[in-house]
């Protein structure tokens, strides 16, 4: 590729994604997420990119709006001639990981559309995704029943769970469900907790759980590992890079990757491929996020055990459009770049 037409421009904006319901989970109640839109022009061509802030960790949407703003022009360079050299400046730029995300994502879209392709065919990858899940937020059993009941057609749910009280709005699920389920307690469980529920749980053939105790909780870790039957434990907030994830082998069976934890694309990719090689199964996961950011994410979908990606499903006025949902999967856009396109 050997353009050069102009330098590089870059805009970027903080915006609210209002969501269709309140989302309940031990950490609290959300009704919407802030998070960084930015584009990129070069060459004629305008790309996009979403950078979500990992605010349990304390990064807010102003810390990565404010962090592509000083400095994302000066990491981007002047072109995209040489566009891998960009991706590898951004993944060893010193920034909010959402930031890195964002321009990742861009730059991936801008690829896309220069060859004329969908990125995800340039990638190798497939159009159709294998079965997402859905995420069900912590509520009463009659909430929880009616909210499966609204659910869009996936491959299997994921319940939000704090404590022992939810145990009723599980089994008030499995009677209505025969599709596999998941909980994810958000670091909200001590090691009585999980001792406790653990047997209930496997009767009602709970498949695995996400980040049950706090990610300072090592030896709880450790100790559940030795209980008969447990449940398989997947790390989220505790597993956020490629040198966690081989600290994670020791108390751990899987690993929970996000653009927004990794950086975006290429160093998703690293934390998938080091779960890989630590033998832990891997789920490729998303925050609430628009069809944008799940695209980016979605480019990754053949290097995952299981797919997590739902957060577009939760907004109720979508700023991007293109993906679609068919046999229990998401479907990529088959338009040039990431294949999705500003709804407004």
């Amino acid at each position: 590729m050997d353009h050069d037409s102009g330098t590089t421009e870059l805009s970027v904006r903080r915006e609210s994604l209002r969501l269709i319901e309140t989302v309940k989970s031990s950490r609290g109640e959300i009704d919407s997420v802030d998070t960084c839109m930015v584009s990129l022009t070069y060459d004629g061509i305008t790309a996009y990119g979403e950078g979500t802030p990992t605010e349990y960790s304390g990064v807010t949407a102003d810390d990565v709006v404010g962090a592509v703003e000083a400095e994302g022009a000066h990491i981007l360079g002047p072109n995209l001639n040489n566009p891998q050299l960009v991706l590898d400046r951004i993944q060893e730029w010193d920034a909010p990981a959402g930031a890195r995300m964002a321009l990742d994502g861009a730059v991936h879209d801008w690829i896309g559309k220069a060859a004329r392709l969908p990125t995800w065919k340039l990638l190798g990858m497939p159009r159709t995704l294998g079965p997402t899940v859905y995420t069900i937020s912590m509520a009463s059993p009659d909430e929880a029943v009616s909210a499966v009941r609204k659910a869009p057609d996936v491959g299997a749910l994921k319940v939000k769970v704090g404590g022992p009280d939810d145990l009723e709005a599980l089994e008030a699920i499995r009677e209505v469900t025969t599709l596999p389920v998941r909980i994810d307690a958000n670091e909200a469980w001590d090691l009585d907790t999980a001792r406790v529920l653990t047997p209930r749980l496997r009767e009602l053939g709970i498949q695995l759980i996400e980040q049950p105790f706090p990610t300072t909780a090592i030896d709880d870790y450790h100790r559940y590992r030795e209980c008969a039957d447990r449940l398989p434990v997947f790390l989220d907030e505790g597993c956020t890079d490629a040198a966690s994830v081989l600290a994670a082998r020791s108390y751990a069976d899987g690993v929970v990757v996000k653009l927004c934890k990794a950086g975006g694309i290429r160093g998703a990719r690293r934390v998938m491929e080091a779960g890989r090689e630590a033998g832990l199964q891997v789920m490729l996961s998303c925050m609430c996020e628009s069809e944008l950011a799940i695209s980016q994410a979605a480019q990754l979908a053949t290097l995952a055990d299981h797919i997590d990606m739902d957060g577009h499903l939760y907004l109720s006025d979508p700023p991007f459009r293109g993906l679609r949902l068919e046999d229990r999967g998401i479907v990529l856009g088959d338009e040039p770049g990431l294949g999705v396109r500003p709804a407004r």
